[in-house]
């Protein structure tokens, strides 16, 4: 038998035979075992389940972690699944979009869903969690795998095979329910013990913790507008035929690329059209404030809207907040002793406020630029005055926050959301989360543009998602109007330059877990190649060759 050597984290090891199971080494992680969700394995997140059997550093993923609670809530989404398919035999269950800590389904009855199916759904996976029963990973053949499927059914799932087709597939089993393996689960139901299910709309919300407190449910916090803009986006996949990468795949195939991108081109500017006849006709609107998260395509966006303010009489200007930046010194700092550009006290919030009161009056303010490399202001001669048909722009994080613009009145504001809130789902039980949409927007940007490695983008997106929570969603409900800035073609492009990218990252580096799960994602979708892809989409900003300058 062969042995292998495990390294734990306090530096010590442990030879072994290979094939050494990780629950039977957990005692060794440092940390009490109810904790401990996961292992990383050479820095790939493995189920506890997991057997070794190679030389391997180990390292616990904790309930408390990001990526403890994304393994805790994809347990409960297949153990959802299981109960729904004992449950209600027959009936589709399917996964819709997040609506803050929760995830919204739907079962395909024609019709809402009932409190008493509701209640009998909730009581069968209480009734699976109570009984502590093992979630276990199998191996099976490409054939068994599609009867499996079709015999569920998991309609979905089964046609995307066709564009996926290794000999073997790894699934997910629960007593006699199975799913394709995407990601790990918890090693048995017992662990899950904090869930709701809740009526929502047309379906339900499967509620979950957070990561900050995972032992409590959080209070439920309504994003209508949110959900709105979701379910348009879901209801025109429907329309349109393409609610899947299997359906998109399909397109791709069937060689009608260029015609379904002329529609979801089209389609995202009808949008941007009907928001600005709403400023349009609020008519006393004077500055037009865009926020969103990272990689949503603020820059894009922001001079689409330009344009289609032009075309109905407006003389749009823009106003960068970078340049209003405090000097260096007076920069707060974050709890690691770093300069924190994102919250709000990083900008001069006094100066801008006296400069926008001053164009509302027509006068002539001087335009500020800001010295990133000295950390100071400077003024170059520039100057800005609004006349009777301008109207300010201002993109940045803070936009929807009124703590940015004390002074402006609110009816002079017109605040717009943007997030790349994608409609697709891999099939009928998983979904993308728009998280990994805008993360993959961002390391093929950081690689084209400022010469960053997809590593060192990973490592960086939990601080730059710390910031969005803390000073971006908080004032999502604030806006007047919510854009989707996600294109359904998208994914396809990305994957081209993507890829190759996350390949570069390798099992010695802490990034190489997010970045294996990335490309297990963007596996399932077929190519596009980029020379399809218009010279104005908010796709040109992330992978070059825009018509517009930046």
């Amino acid at each position: 038998m062969k042995t292998i050597t495990l390294t734990f984290p306090d530096g010590s090891t442990l030879q072994t035979e290979s094939g050494t199971s990780l629950l039977s080494v957990i005692d060794r992680m440092g940390l009490p075992v109810e904790k401990i969700i996961a292992i990383r394995v050479n820095n790939d997140t493995c189920s506890l389940s997991t057997e070794v059997d190679i030389n391997a550093t180990l390292e616990p993923v904790t309930l408390g972690s990001r990526k403890g609670s994304d393994i805790y809530r994809r347990s409960l989404c297949f153990v959802l699944a299981a109960a729904a398919n004992l449950c209600f035999p027959g009936r589709r269950l399917l996964v819709g979009h997040s609506l803050g800590y929760s995830y919204y389904y739907t079962l395909d009855t024609g019709s809402a869903i009932t409190q008493e199916d509701l209640n009998l759904l909730k009581n069968k996976m209480q009734e699976l969690i109570n009984k502590d029963i093992p979630i276990t990973q199998d191996t099976m053949s490409y054939a068994d795998t599609l009867a499996m499927l079709q015999a569920a059914p998991q309609i979905g799932t089964s046609r995307q095979l066709k564009y996926t087709c290794p000999p073997k597939f790894k699934v997910n089993k629960l007593e006699d329910f199975c799913d394709l393996y995407f990601e790990p689960l918890v090693v048995s139901t017992g662990v899950l013990k904090t869930f709701d299910l809740m009526i929502y709309g047309k379906g339900f919300l499967l509620r979950f913790p957070s990561t900050a407190e995972p032992y409590k449910m959080p209070e439920f916090n309504d994003i209508p507008q949110l959900f709105n803009v979701y379910e348009r986006y879901k209801n025109w996949g429907k329309q349109i035929g393409v609610t899947s990468a299997c359906d998109l795949n399909e397109l791709i195939q069937n060689r009608k690329t260029r015609d379904f991108i002329d529609i979801v081109e089209t389609f995202q500017q009808k949008c941007i059209t009907d928001i600005a006849d709403m400023i349009h006709n609020r008519g006393n609107v004077k500055v037009v404030l865009i926020a969103g998260p990272s990689s949503s395509g603020k820059t894009t966006t922001s001079k689409k809207l330009s344009l289609q303010l032009r075309a109905i009489g407006y003389k749009p200007k823009v106003i960068e907040l970078d340049t209003y930046y405090v000097e260096r010194q007076n920069t707060p700092r974050d709890a690691n002793g770093e300069y924190d550009y994102e919250c709000l006290e990083a900008l001069d919030v006094k100066q801008l406020n006296q400069d926008l009161t001053d164009l509302f009056q027509r006068k002539e303010i001087k335009v500020p630029s800001y010295d990133f490399t000295e950390g100071k202001r400077i003024y170059t001669g520039k100057t800005m005055i609004l006349e009777e048909k301008d109207i300010l722009i201002l993109e940045g994080i803070h936009g929807l926050n009124d703590k940015l613009t004390p002074l402006v009145p609110a009816e002079y504001k017109f605040k717009i959301y943007l997030s790349a809130l994608t409609q697709l789902n891999l099939d009928d039980l998983n979904r993308i989360p728009t998280s990994d949409n805008r993360l993959i927007r961002r390391i093929v940007r950081d690689s084209q543009f400022r010469g960053k490695s997809a590593a060192e983008t990973i490592s960086m997106w939990n601080s730059v998602r710390r910031g969005e929570r803390l000073h971006i969603f908080p004032f999502q409900n604030n806006a007047d109007v919510m854009l989707n800035t996600a294109l359904d073609y998208e994914i396809p492009v990305l994957k081209v330059y993507a890829e190759p990218l996350l390949r570069c990252v390798n099992p010695t580096q802490k990034e190489y877990a997010e970045a294996s799960r990335l490309l297990r994602l963007l596996n399932h979708f077929s190519p596009i190649p980029a020379s399809n892809v218009p010279g104005r989409s908010i796709i040109r900003e992330f992978i070059g060759g825009s018509e517009f300058k930046y």
